[in-house]
């Protein structure tokens, strides 16, 4: 039952979250987004892990009634939010993932359906089972919630072809509101997550990027050597816990033996990893029971940890999106804390070759498009992958480029079908045209990260403009800024200013 419609103030938003929700105080931009989604907009919040996403779904959740659902891909790092949803809110939440037994997962099911979930959390990989569609649409949720939205993007870091399917989702759904949500997403991010998932009256609330208690630096070197070198000398000496991000699985591995060798309390973390092992690494790390977590861009979506103080990256990620979202899991507290790039040029060469990989054959294109086009009536998606003999994952991809060249649609049921509007071959040629073109824009990126390793002006300026924040520097509080007021005071492969009165 709904809770409220049309309009409602401001100020009746606020008593509601600090009386039935228990939030002392609403913040910037949460009341805006809210009214949005009562009024009946959908909306993309593009803001600052730590700035309080989850409240708005939740207080606009509870005050539409009905279930909230919410699609992630950290179902299993939901809990601190589901412990919230049941501390501060009369309502049930629930969290459905394959990992659940089966009767444990039947049983959520069917609570779905008799609508005693007032908040479901599922992750995309869930919705490819028509049953849980199925469920969801008994339930009638008023409000569809994409976490972590610049998932969607194939223009973003993090992308994962199964939020591709979500529009396809709201619609068998009938459309109930949407709420997409993230913490770093461009111009050109925010415009393929609205059109992705077909947003209805859009309102975009993004800004505050601006971490002013991060200290941003950038230290190069000509061999691995020193870098390494350099990197376990100042992960000695700086306040803890910390994070490091290496490229590869085998750095992670060599970095974490380096710093224990020197007697640090030091984890590492791929998704190499069994998943047992990733999540007892995690809660080890999370529980303050060791100094440094070295890992792979696996780790870190979804890990809220306040008192990080640094991260450093031992390889320079693929883009500002990129290493915006992972520099942001420090100084949550507010505290001082700092982003340090330990770079080498041969770095940003190794990211390139990587802009090559997940390319999809323009003749496998033609062949999907052809065997779609000669299907009487809309198919299975899973049954023309296995006579394409492609992976659920290409396949998806694949699908994506013909459908933005209008070559092929995707019902809501997940059935696909040709549109007859352009010849297979045809179709493939332009597919294969529209993947050159975003395997560009990644390169693009890359180059935008490359500058940031390699200017001489303030730092915090130049990601915050990549970011659309209107920044002016000198901000007083990066390596470049600081060289205009004072030089160098020590060799960064030698040692830290910490360690210089």
């Amino acid at each position: 039952m709904r809770r409220v419609s049309g309009k409602i103030s401001r100020s009746s938003i606020e008593k509601i979250a600090r009386e039935k929700l228990g939030f002392e105080s609403l913040r910037p931009g949460q009341a805006e987004a809210i009214t949005a989604i009562l009024e009946g907009h959908d909306t993309l919040v593009v803001q600052p892990t730590g700035s309080g996403k989850s409240a708005i779904y939740q207080i606009a959740g509870f005050l539409l009634g009905g279930p909230t659902v919410v699609v992630s891909p950290l179902i299993a790092l939901k809990k601190d939010q589901m412990d919230s949803i049941e501390e501060h809110t009369p309502a049930d939440a629930v969290a459905v993932n394959s990992a659940q037994p089966a009767a444990e997962l039947r049983e959520h099911m069917e609570g779905m359906a008799r609508g005693e979930f007032e908040y479901i959390f599922l992750a995309p990989e869930q919705l490819r089972n028509p049953e849980t569609v199925e469920r969801l649409d008994a339930a009638k949720p008023p409000l569809f919630v994409v976490d972590e939205a610049h998932c969607i993007s194939e223009w973003g870091q993090d992308f994962r072809p199964d939020y591709l399917r979500l529009g396809h989702i709201v619609e068998a759904l009938g459309h109930p509101r949407i709420v997409a949500l993230t913490a770093t997403a461009p111009a050109r991010v925010r415009r393929e997550i609205i059109t992705r998932l077909d947003m209805r009256r859009p309102k975009v609330f993004a800004g505050g990027f601006d971490r002013p208690n991060i200290y941003f630096r950038v230290d190069r070197f000509e061999t691995d050597t020193e870098k390494r070198d350099a990197l376990v000398h100042r992960a000695r000496w700086a306040d803890k816990p910390g994070i490091i991000y290496t490229g590869t699985r085998k750095a992670a591995e060599e970095v974490m033996h380096a710093l224990s060798d020197i007697g640090m309390e030091a984890l590492f973390y791929h998704a190499g990893l069994k998943p047992k092992e990733r999540h007892a690494i995690q809660e080890q790390f999370m529980s303050g029971r060791a100094d440094v977590i070295v890992a792979t861009n696996a780790f870190g979506m979804g890990v809220d940890k306040p008192d990080i103080r640094f991260v450093y990256h031992y390889h320079a990620p693929d883009s500002l999106d990129s290493y915006y979202q992972e520099i942001g899991r420090a100084g949550r507290d507010g505290e001082k804390a700092e982003a340090v790039l330990f770079y080498r040029k041969q770095d940003i060469g190794a990211q390139s070759f990587k802009t090559g990989e997940g390319r999809i054959d323009a003749a496998v294109l033609g062949d999907l498009a052809e065997r779609i086009a000669e299907k009487d009536s809309p198919v299975e998606a899973k049954g023309v992958a296995r006579e394409a003999g492609l992976s659920p994952r290409k396949l998806t991809s694949a699908l994506q480029r013909l459908e933005d060249v209008g070559a092929a649609a995707t019902l809501p049921g997940g059935e696909v079908h040709g549109t007859g509007s352009t010849e297979p071959h045809e179709a493939a040629k332009e597919a294969a045209d529209e993947q050159e073109k975003r395997r560009q824009a990644k390169r693009e990126r890359l180059g935008q990260m490359r500058k940031y390793a390699e200017i001489s002006t303030c730092r915090r300026e130049f990601l915050l403009r990549y970011l659309g924040d209107e920044f002016q520097g000198p901000c007083g509080y990066c390596d470049n800024c600081e060289r205009t007021v004072r030089p160098e005071m020590v060799d960064p492969a030698i040692g830290t200013r910490r360690e210089v009165v």
